[in-house]
């Protein structure tokens, strides 16, 4: 008989996952927080369980800088198979439409640059969007027909990487709140043979690219314990970072604002502070201010 776990202890950083096909994302956290026995964790990024490929997980006080890895870049490799629309816009959902057209490569590529840039995208109909407080997946699969109204996102490049006579394989490098299947769908319309997404892998979250991921088998086996885990700082690599000494560090742990002197001070956005290489806030400068929005709880 295998001993009782111990209790869960503070756990303080980033784990890379690449999800594997299958499984969702909230089992994903699970899994990884038995593995590292942590006590708090949460996932940057939703991913469905059909698609693979990076999924950032923090543990502990990283959790508080998810929501700037959320609002990173993301990249994803994905295939559309044409001839076939579904009220999911993957293959888990059912055929909504078909047809026996089948387009040339150059059509595919001719259209692309019409999703470049920001554009009204409408969400899927099986999406977490909210409305009047339930997700659009439930009102979906009780049989309702969610009233999702377009939105602007930025898709920054889509690019046609091979085809066959039946799918195609894309890349998009794209901002927060893009759908791929929204993608396959609309683009499928357009060339006039329906399309759905077969296939999807996320390459890129943020400061996060396939070369930090780890497999969960890999975890599992015990890698653990080689692997460690990622600072709490790597979500925040796309910011500034600024040193201060100790009593800065105690007036914005205080949730004080503190005057920033220096030549390379940015004039505004967000940035986060260290202390003796110890991470002390995040937030934004203001009128040459630090305003803290998330302070950190670790000695210094």
């Amino acid at each position: 008989m295998n001993a009782p776990r111990s209790k869960r202890v503070e756990v303080n950083g980033w784990v890379i996952l690449d999800k594997p096909i299958g499984m969702t994302s909230t089992h994903a956290v699970a899994r990884l927080k038995h593995i590292f026995n942590g006590k708090k964790a949460g996932h940057a990024g939703t991913l469905d369980p059909l698609a693979s490929g990076i999924l950032p997980v923090a543990f502990g006080e990283a959790t508080k800088t998810v929501p700037y890895v959320q609002d990173g870049e993301k990249a994803y490799r994905f295939t559309i198979g044409f001839g076939i629309e579904t009220d999911t816009d993957d293959s888990d959902g059912r055929v909504t439409q078909q047809s026996e057209l089948r387009p040339q490569p150059s059509e595919v590529a001719a259209l692309l640059p019409r999703f470049i840039g920001t554009i009204e995208q409408t969400p899927p109909a099986y999406s977490a969007i909210k409305i009047n407080g339930e997700r659009a997946y439930d009102l979906a699969r009780d049989g309702e027909t969610p009233d999702l109204a377009p939105r602007p996102v930025t898709i920054h490049a889509l690019d046609l990487v091979s085809m066959d006579g039946d799918s195609a394989v894309l890349e998009a490098r794209c901002g927060k709140g893009t759908y791929v299947r929204a993608i396959a769908r609309d683009l499928g319309r357009l060339l006039g043979c329906y399309g759905h997404v077969t296939a999807l892998r996320r390459t890129r979250v943020g400061p996060f690219l396939e070369s930090d991921a780890i497999g969960l088998t890999p975890l599992l086996e015990g890698a653990a314990e080689r692997y460690g885990l990622l600072p709490i700082e790597a979500g925040l690599a796309e910011l500034p970072r600024l040193a201060v000494d100790r009593n800065a560090a105690a007036k914005v742990r205080r949730g004080q604002s503190i005057l920033l002197r220096g030549h390379d001070i940015p004039h505004e956005g967000s940035v986060y502070l260290v202390c003796s290489n110890v991470i002390v806030a995040v937030g934004t400068i203001e009128q040459g201010e630090f305003v803290p929005h998330r302070v950190f709880n670790l000695p210094i």
